[in-house]
């Protein structure tokens, strides 16, 4: 069994937003989705999203797209991005899940889950500012909170799984053009991730991306990035 990642694929089944504005590779990005992911994932595989899921502004409106992920093959690990507004507590979330019969589909929240050989952890993270107003470093502050939350639950899994890594899914990216978001790197460091997926980052190219974090790899994920492929995660080497 297998683990894929693929982040932003910005699902809008109900809501009116053609992503094709954002550029040509958009056209048809639910077909090329549908058909890579299928081509891609099997039954037994699971698929790590972390974040913008979807662009329903509640879950009344998310339902659809939460819908179209459930039922392509495989178990679903989602993180919140900076565009799941639908997104709520655990509590409401896991209910969600229930009411729409989303088997496949769990949710990244303070939390960490064991797959394979894997630990997946993370949280979404905040946008890069080498000098953030009070209001931002309360929020970056309250994700690292979080993520250290999700890194400890990943610690008691690998206390019985000694050889699985750990790694983390933000769904902003830790570094970019060269600045460093110095409060989510240090917690990953602290519990020595050596491996870090994001998204959010669209319409670049990818040689333009920082490749490391203070040692930490860290690489793009985002779905039209990838080619709408869910791409597989391998061990290290």
């Amino acid at each position: 069994m297998s683990i894929f990642m693929l982040s932003d694929p910005h699902l809008s089944l109900t809501a009116d937003k053609p992503m094709d504005v954002f550029g040509a590779r958009w056209e048809n990005y639910l077909e090329k989705l549908e058909m890579n992911w299928k081509n891609t994932v099997g039954s037994g595989d699971t698929v790590v999203i972390p974040g913008d899921i979807s662009w329903g502004m509640g879950l009344d409106t998310a339902t659809e797209d939460l819908t179209f992920i459930n039922a392509l093959p495989g178990r679903k690990i989602i993180g919140k991005g900076n565009h799941d507004y639908w997104w709520q507590t655990m509590k409401k979330l896991t209910a969600f899940k229930e009411e729409i019969m989303a088997d496949s589909i769990d949710f990244l929240f303070n939390n960490a889950y064991l797959c394979e050989n894997f630990i997946i952890s993370g949280t979404r993270g905040w946008m890069l500012d080498s000098n953030y107003s009070d209001e931002d470093l309360k929020i970056v502050n309250r994700e690292a909170g979080r993520l250290r939350l999700s890194l400890e639950e990943a610690k008691k899994l690998k206390a019985s799984s000694p050889n699985a890594e750990i790694v983390v899914f933000l769904h902003y990216p830790p570094s970019f053009g060269g600045i460093i978001c110095r409060q989510i790197v240090d917690v990953m460091l602290e519990y020595g991730v050596k491996r870090c997926f994001y998204g959010h980052i669209h319409s670049i190219n990818p040689e333009l991306l920082d490749r490391r974090a203070d040692g930490i790899e860290i690489f793009c994920v985002s779905a039209d990035l990838l080619g709408f492929k869910p791409m597989k995660l391998n061990p290290l080497s």
